[in-house]
């Protein structure tokens, strides 16, 4: 049995394990019971992620995000799915040790791979255990949309579909709505962006988002971009293992009379409202804005998770790490929070 009693940081809550369900030989769903006084705090939209805290004997714990494939509006209860990557500590971790009755460090839900508007028609791609986040977005726009709905979904052999049953039961339920394309690689080999390209082509208009191992997602960016479809309409999750401790409470931030004399000036625009902050040039976004007591999303800080994505409206910074963000977001002017130093003297910044 896994016990925590009492979290890591402020931020984090201990949730307990209320269900363990076998999806497939090597992947399981875990489901939580949320308390009450928490509630709030665990409202998620389609797409998003929690992060777990994870025992090792070697680290103390080890950070990992994993994709709630519940619906927050079809499931009472938020679900993660986890799948084992061969030699992946966590995953194997979960899959062999967490019972229901147990208890996980859990931190709230994040993350930016979610539809604007659920009535918009959607193109998914999944492959593998990158079916999760997709599997909430098609759940929620089934309930909560009106728009058309295809799912291409790829893994080596039937026996690897996780979902297969209730995607069956979907596309039976919305047979006008909802359109389940399996690609097997025992029967059609890898897919490639020639053969995704034909595939979709009926349904390029659609807004596209996408989910699975790099070599994947590349050919499914290769296959929109022969198809025109442009970088507005195309969403990509991608996650990498987090070396920090997100569940540690952040150090306040110290600012010598020189570097506040230095400091840029930013107007951050979160939840509407509009903040005016000194922004010192050795500081981060979201170190700066954590110190004003803003409630900044941000999971990792070290560059890796997304979730502190925003956009630039007026300015610019530099970032130690952008390999999460394509070239095409870069140069429409998103911006990782927990990565950007000011360069110019004034910013206009949006979350």
């Amino acid at each position: 049995m896994t016990t925590v009693e009492v979290p890591h940081g402020s931020r984090s809550v201990v949730l307990r394990v209320a269900a363990v369900i076998t999806e497939t030989a090597d992947a399981c769903s875990i489901v939580f019971d949320v308390p009450e006084e928490s509630r709030d705090k665990f409202e998620y939209k389609p797409g998003q992620f929690l992060t777990l805290r994870i025992p090792s004997d070697l680290t103390g714990s080890v950070a990992r995000c994993y994709s709630l494939a519940s619906s927050p509006h079809t499931d009472d209860k938020p679900k993660v799915t986890v799948k084992r990557t061969a030699g992946g500590y966590g995953s194997n971790w979960v899959c062999d040790n967490v019972k229901a009755g147990d208890s996980i460090e859990v931190l709230p839900p994040s993350g930016v791979f979610t539809p604007k508007d659920l009535d918009q028609d959607l193109l998914l791609f999944g492959a593998g255990s990158g079916i999760t986040p997709v599997m909430s977005i098609l759940k929620s726009a089934l309930a909560r949309g009106g728009g058309r709905i295809v799912l291409v979904y790829a893994n080596r052999d039937p026996d690897g579909v996780i979902f297969a049953s209730e995607l069956g039961e979907l596309a039976a339920k919305h047979p006008q709505r909802l359109v389940v394309i399996h690609w097997l690689e025992n029967l059609q080999g890898l897919p490639t962006a020639d053969g995704l390209a034909t595939l979709v082509a009926p349904y390029s208009a659609y807004h596209a988002f996408m989910c699975g191992p790099k070599p994947f997602m590349d050919r499914v960016h290769d296959a929109l971009g022969r198809l025109d479809v442009p970088r507005s309409r195309t969403h990509a999750e991608v996650f990498n293992s987090l070396a920090g401790d997100p569940f540690a409470d952040q150090a306040p931030v110290r600012v010598s009379d020189a570097e506040a004399a230095d400091a840029a000036t930013v107007e951050v625009e979160l939840d509407g409202l509009v903040h005016e902050l000194s922004w010192p040039r050795t500081q981060t976004l979201v170190d700066i804005m954590l110190s004003k007591g803003l409630d900044v999303p941000y999971s990792c800080q070290e560059g890796e998770c997304g979730s502190c994505a925003c956009t630039v409206l007026e300015g610019k910074v530099e970032m130690a790490n952008s390999e999460i963000l394509d070239p095409e977001d870069i140069e429409n002017g998103y911006i990782l929070g927990c990565q950007a130093r000011p360069v110019t003297d004034h910013l206009k910044i949006q979350f």
